[in-house]
């Protein structure tokens, strides 16, 4: 099968090629892929020591070509989308039946293919806030793929959500999703806030803690600055901050969360964001532009001549 593998001399370490068909086990289906989505660690921070022709990838939609063997999951033929630590960028993959949701036909397989890490992401780190009914909610990295669906969601869930992007660029239609204000950085925030959805790390994320109201909770979700975060709490102490900071991680299986999400998008509560669209002959340049911030949202490649 044709995969999008790891080169180190190929531009940003992709090419692709001709890799081994995936052997699903019992409890797996196997897909025949129509569209991937590109998530930021994903290229960012992967590592030098993975192996040439190695193909990772983490979501992935298409068409079941052979059910799992176990029973478990949908038949052949079913639209899906689907998620897993590596193995999407390829034309088949074997995955977890529940690590899948079924997609209905009103949604388009590219849009659906941007849901997995950075919605699912998302959806389980505002759960994660508590009730946000008419709370302040500050989204950093607001402009990335999962902060564009954290403002979502946050509003949707009845939070006052204040978005906080790099550039007024960046900061393109985040109004239109939710946010009630825009930041350039925590340090501009003009009240204390009650949640925080942390993508940046680093100053920011300190910052975002050192504003929370009592009892506030920060998630930290991601480390798109590339800086390690440095917490004086003294000068939280000084700020009388008296939140507490936790560490994210996304839980899985994600197949119930892929579900409802999928509700939303078919709905039209929910609005993936794809910033960039176009066949994996130029997985390069997509993930270049993502890396450089040029993206806004999710950038999804299409392993077919047209979309699915």
């Amino acid at each position: 099968m044709q995969a999008l593998v790891f080169d180190p001399q190929a531009p940003m370490r992709l090419s692709l090629a001709d890799a081994p068909d995936p052997k699903p086990r019992p409890g797996q289906a196997l897909v025949e892929v129509s569209a991937v989505s590109f998530n930021f660690g994903e290229i960012a921070y992967r590592s030098d020591r993975t192996r040439p022709g190695y193909v990772s990838g983490w979501d992935a939609a298409g068409v079941v070509v052979r059910p799992a063997d176990d029973g478990s999951g949908p038949p052949a033929g079913t639209r899906v989308v689907t998620f897993g630590w590596g193995g999407a960028w390829a034309r088949l993959r074997a995955v977890d039946t529940a690590e899948l949701a079924v997609v209905p036909d009103a949604v388009d397989l590219g849009t659906a293919s941007a849901l997995p890490v950075a919605g699912v992401t998302a959806l389980q780190a505002v759960r994660r806030l508590g009730s946000v009914l008419g709370r302040r909610v500050l989204v950093t990295g607001a402009s990335g793929g999962v902060g564009r669906f954290a403002v979502q969601l946050a509003a949707l869930a009845g939070a006052h959500v204040v978005a906080s992007a790099g550039s007024a660029a960046r900061a393109e239609g985040l109004r239109e999703l939710g946010a009630a204000e825009i930041v350039g950085s925590p340090a501009e925030l003009t009240a204390p806030v009650y949640g925080v959805l942390d993508n940046v790390g680093g100053v920011q994320l300190a910052d975002a803690f050192y504003r929370l109201e009592h009892d506030g909770v920060v998630q930290a979700i991601g480390k798109a600055s590339g800086e390690a975060t440095v917490i004086d709490f003294e000068q939280s102490r000084v700020n009388s901050a008296r939140g507490r900071l936790e560490n994210f991680n996304l839980g899985t299986p994600l197949g119930k969360d892929l579900g409802f999400l999928l509700t939303l998008l078919e709905s039209g509560r929910l609005d993936a964001q794809v910033g960039w669209r176009g066949p994996w002959t130029r997985a390069a340049e997509a993930a270049e532009g993502l890396v450089a911030r040029r993206i806004l949202g999710k950038a999804v490649l299409d392993t077919t001549p047209a979309a699915a």
